[in-house]
């Protein structure tokens, strides 16, 4: 029997499916609630406020859109509006991200990607601080309501279309991120997996790489926010594969089990050498997407499960340095009616994060395990394709094939 049942949304009274809500707002309410807060203060055309983070757009490209995110206040809590990894730690809900997100107007103007305009520098050093710097700004006219949704990147809120802008405090940069700004002649790989090594969250990372701050100098463009999201999960990734590769594989099987905002992940760990398989399916649905990668990785992009490939495989692969070792690792998605709004590909890294921090279930063998992620996933959520994902899968298929060193 299916765990869904019909419910009310409490403000629309439309009816909708949801398995885990009794009171239950649509998205449709969630959208109009948001823009009739924001029309209450959007009534200036000038702001002063702290801003956590740039925005990047990609339509028009090479001549982009070049924002610059701000609540249009001073507070030393701007830093909470553009931090990914905090909203899940606190376990904060989907309205409440929305919120966040909804107050920060884009305060923008148009820039190509490689000209070397007063606003790239001023973007620069906002994704560079530490800390949210202080912004004095003018527009054309009056911000206008705007609040969409990416599976990307965080929802971005108002636009205002800028016709003076400036910074109104220092910014705090760490010596390490001016080192990697100052080197003309440091890769941007090398220059993130450097900041990665020191501590430095991969959201931060995509800020850098987004404004131009690293890479050679000749060639240092800004990118679009929502691919360099993606861009740095899959470097930061690549680069620990290239470690876990000279280590030797797990002792047994194991999975771990959890997630975050309906996003839920069972995420295998075979004692095999490293490859890695994501499928993702929606609970009431049929259907599935997947991606893999060998050993030997990937050659193109994941274009099935796009970004949502990188942001989980990297969760993974911290895990697996931290205990030394390398698995062959087979990841199950599975998104529920209480993910109501796409919110971006921060969700999945951090729900899978929140998979592992679990207590996992040790199994004698990779068909007990199969079993339990059959039974598990069926009784949870009335899914009922797991055993097709079983025939499909290339890593299960690549596990199954004898290899030279049986026969040692």
């Amino acid at each position: 029997m299916s765990p869904f049942r019909v419910v009310l949304c409490m403000v629309c009274r439309n009816s909708f499916p949801s398995s885990y809500y009794a009171e239950f707002v649509c998205p449709v309410c969630t959208r109009k609630a948001v823009v009739s807060r924001l029309k209450e203060r959007l009534g200036r055309e000038s702001f002063f406020g702290s801003s956590p983070a740039p925005f990047i757009g990609r339509f028009g490209y090479p001549v982009v859109n070049v924002g610059i995110l701000s609540p249009g206040e001073v507070t030393p809590d701007a830093w909470m509006y553009d931090a990914p990894s905090f909203w899940a730690e606190k376990g904060l809900s989907v309205s409440d991200v929305v919120d966040y997100r909804a107050a920060l107007v884009n305060m923008r103007s148009k820039a190509s990607i490689k000209a070397g305009e007063k606003v790239i520098g001023l973007v620069q050093e906002i994704a560079m601080s530490s800390k949210p710097v202080d912004v004095e700004a003018s527009f054309r006219r009056k911000p206008f309501i705007s609040l969409n949704f990416s599976s990307f990147n965080a929802p971005t809120g108002p636009v205002a279309d800028v016709s003076k802008i400036g910074l109104a405090s220092n910014p705090k940069i760490d010596s390490k991120v001016e080192k990697v700004y100052s080197e003309s002649d440091l890769k941007a790989v090398d220059a993130l997996s450097y900041l990665y090594d020191s501590g430095y969250d991969v959201n931060f990372l995509s800020r850098l790489l987004s404004a131009s701050v690293v890479g050679l100098k000749p060639n240092r463009r800004l990118v679009p926010t929502r691919f360099s999201i993606t861009a740095v999960d899959d470097i930061v990734g690549r680069r620990i594969v290239e470690d876990l590769r000279s280590l030797n594989p797990i002792d047994e099987h194991f999975a771990f089990f959890g997630g975050y905002l309906g996003n839920y992940f069972l995420v295998m760990f075979f004692p095999d050498v490293w490859s890695f398989e994501l499928f993702e399916a929606y609970a009431n649905g049929d259907d599935f997407t997947t991606d893999f990668e060998p050993y030997s990785g990937r050659k193109g992009y994941a274009e099935n499960c796009v970004g949502g490939y990188y942001a989980s495989r990297l969760p993974v692969l911290e895990r697996l340095s931290e205990m030394k070792r390398q698995s062959s690792v087979l990841v199950i998605r599975i998104i529920t009616d209480e993910y109501l709004l796409p919110l971006g590909v921060w969700v999945v890294r951090e729900a899978v994060r929140k998979a592992l921090a679990s207590k996992p279930v040790a199994f004698s063998s990779s068909e007990l395990m199969l079993k339990y992620a059959d039974a598990l996933i069926s009784r949870k959520f009335g899914y009922k394709n797991v055993q097709k994902i079983v025939n499909t899968s290339r890593l299960l298929a690549q596990s199954r094939q004898a290899r030279l060193s049986r026969f040692f």
